[in-house]
């Protein structure tokens, strides 16, 4: 691995997670994906005994966040004023799914990292 992949990497990693290696690091990594999902799929055991599954249901729900904010930035100013929102109220809401997207979209990184360490922690495990 690179020194910048591995660099962009480690500032990727999600603070709340504990390093691979570390004693309990997956079940770190489990409870936060978990938390990134709406609370109704924590009752499917399937994603909450595979983490790298839950790995991808949090990546394929954070692609779908971003999508709906960028609809949501794309036609705010077209759609908002027949609605009857002020320009005021309007631009506010557009500086606020910027920020969210760009929030989304260091999520996503985060997300990627964490699947991409539990994938090769299972293949790993297959290995044997």
């Amino acid at each position: 691995m690179s020194q910048t992949a591995l660099s962009t990497r480690t500032q990727d990693w999600p603070q709340q997670v504990k390093r691979p290696g570390n004693h309990d690091w997956e079940r770190t990594a489990t409870n936060w994906l978990r938390d990134l999902l709406p609370a109704r799929y924590a009752g499917y055991a399937t994603l909450t005994r595979s983490p790298v599954l839950l790995a991808r249901h949090a990546q394929l729900q954070v692609q779908h966040e971003m999508r709906a904010v960028r609809v949501a930035l794309e036609t705010g100013r077209a759609q908002l004023p027949s609605l009857g929102v002020t320009e005021g109220v309007i631009e506010t809401s557009i500086r606020m799914y910027a920020a969210e997207l760009q929030q989304l979209s260091r999520l996503a990184r985060a997300i990627r990292v964490v699947a991409e360490a539990l994938a090769a922690g299972a293949g790993a495990a297959r290995a044997r």
